[in-house]
């Protein structure tokens, strides 16, 4: 590797560890205040949740992962926006690419990916933006269970809406595959805590 690459390199690898300090923009609308919700913090649960459902549906589970590891990488420079603030904040996308990648060893296959993944045409773009999706539902619940109404009305599709709703989110209604959305379904029926609760003894061992 060149010296000037190795020099990019390196200053990516710095740049995505950033990621660890960027918190979520939904936390404003959710009413919260959760330093553990970041952009580096989503991706890894985005991560396996995308490698699980590509081998369940035959996508190629390699360029999904790497897809759902880079699907928010630009927010280390644009910070992350919620829905409000999306309409009226305009993201230099394809300047933020070409300034991260540009130079990067092996950067070009990378921005392939993430085209694939913004076009959302592929069966591995659509198995991503699922992952991405269900992580969403996954932390609403985790946040309801917390006792968090506005995140109780979000998970039931009622978000401002006040009382009523159809019973999907939205995240639900995005979803492109089947399995995501049963997993989605399943969600609401699970308590966060339920995975640990055979798992638990009183005895020191």
């Amino acid at each position: 590797m060149k010296k000037d690459q190795t020099k990019k390199l390196t200053g990516f690898l710095f740049e995505i560890g950033n990621l660890r300090k960027v918190l979520r923009a939904h936390q404003q609308m959710l009413l919260s205040y959760d330093l553990t919700d970041t952009i580096a913090s989503h991706s890894f649960r985005v991560a396996f949740i995308g490698y699980f459902l590509a081998k369940e549906l035959g996508a190629d589970a390699d360029k999904v992962l790497k897809m759902c590891l880079l699907h928010d990488l630009e927010e280390s420079r644009s910070m992350d926006h919620h829905w409000v603030s999306k309409k009226y904040v305009k993201i230099y996308s394809e300047e933020i690419k070409k300034d991260q990648f540009d130079g990067l060893p092996h950067g070009l296959d990378l921005v392939a990916i993430l085209n694939e993944y913004e076009e959302r045409k592929t069966l591995e773009s659509k198995v991503a933006k699922d992952a991405d999706l269900l992580d969403q539902s996954f932390l609403l619940r985790e946040y309801e269970w917390q006792g968090n109404k506005e995140a109780a009305n979000w998970l039931a599709g009622r978000a401002g809406k006040g009382k009523g709703g159809k019973g999907l989110s939205n995240q639900e209604r995005l979803m492109h595959t089947d399995l995501a959305k049963s997993i989605a379904k399943e969600i609401k029926s699970q308590a966060p805590s339920d995975w640990w609760a055979k798992a638990w003894t009183p005895d020191r061992r």
